[in-house]
């Protein structure tokens, strides 16, 4: 159990076979470059362990193998077998010393850091609960990318550096209308209210971003909805975000009634009908297998024998209840 096969240097090792002392420096090959003196060794199941400081940094790591420098290959920990090098014990327990001083130091400062975040999450549930609509089903964010790529390695890749909540949907489908229409109560993403097809992005595939309004994939800022289908873990999701109310960036609630929603029998752009089927029911027609699982969490039923201008169709039944809610969703209220 404590041997272990090195495939590209093609050994076999013994975790359990001891091969450097304590005070004993080695050195990290292929990464860092950094030279480290062994303060402790100790045997567990799997063999055994040498405990590490970093003569440069000062911090504490731990090896299970530790190769000669002479069959080096590849990236690792090795040990100079025909000139061993050691350090006086008064000077590593100096060092260990003033290592243990510095972890201490940052696991102060972590968790201090620690309990400034759950106090900045604590405000922000609040803060996020008073404005988030009970039938809300996305939320409208803006986020500011920054381009972490680079290009002489072919990697690409960004990091979000700030998330401004700028409105919540009453569905979950992606329309870039939608975005726009919240585009304008932030600074930042202002310019994206003019509609601009060089802005939207269908990104809907493995590996993609799905949809976003904005100019560049890793930089700026872009719009997204966040899907909500559980409340509680959105609201811890934007806990830290609504924390500081500058990134809460909201239009102003509408304070006038709104009118009772006709029945609209207009198609919508996928090709559906809605339409009032009983005083207490609407239902919709049409081409609905791309959205079912959508009209399904909306409460819809699916019904192959409804009867619709005399004629009997296939289509989703939904409570009167949901009207105003799918005529949101068709583009229709």
């Amino acid at each position: 159990m404590s041997k272990v096969f090195l495939l590209g240097a093609n050994k076999e090792i013994d975790r359990a076979k001891q091969v450097v002392e304590v005070n004993q420096i080695i050195q990290m090959e292929g990464y860092s470059y950094d030279r480290y003196v062994v303060y402790d060794i100790t045997k567990n199941q799997w063999g055994i362990a040498y405990k590490l400081v970093n003569l440069r940094t000062k911090e504490f790591q731990t090896a299970d193998i530790i190769r000669p420098l002479k069959e080096k290959f590849g990236i690792g920990y090795y040990y100079d077998s025909e000139n061993p090098e050691f350090m006086d014990s008064f000077e590593v327990a100096i060092l260990l010393q003033e290592a243990q001083q510095q972890k201490k130091a940052e696991d102060d400062q972590a968790e201090q850091e620690r309990k400034r975040v759950e106090e900045v999450r604590k405000i922000g549930r609040k803060r996020f609960m008073e404005i988030f609509p009970e039938d809300a089903q996305a939320v409208i964010v803006a986020r500011l990318r920054q381009n972490e790529s680079d290009s002489y390695t072919d990697y690409y890749s960004y990091s979000t550096q700030r998330t401004v909540i700028i409105g919540f949907s009453k569905h979950k489908r992606d329309l870039f209308s939608e975005m726009r229409k919240h585009a304008s109560n932030f600074e930042g993403t202002a310019y994206l209210a003019e509609i601009n097809e060089d802005y939207e992005h269908r990104e809907k595939y493995s590996m993609g971003d799905g949809y976003y309004l904005g100019k560049s994939k890793y930089s700026g800022w872009i719009i997204e909805k966040e899907p909500v289908y559980n409340r509680e873990r959105t609201i811890e999701d934007f806990a830290y975000t609504a924390g500081d109310e500058d990134n809460i960036r909201i239009g102003k609630p509408n304070t006038t009634p709104p009118s009772k929603p006709t029945a609209p029998t207009e198609k919508s752009e996928g090709g559906c009908t809605m339409v009032e089927y009983s005083a207490k029911a609407v239902a919709v027609f049409g081409e609905t297998r791309a959205i079912k699982d959508e009209l399904k969490a909306m409460g819809g039923r699916f019904n192959s024998h409804l009867t619709f201008n005399g004629k009997r169709l296939a289509g989703w039944i939904f409570s009167k209840a949901q009207e105003q809610q799918l005529a949101v969703y068709f583009g229709l209220d």
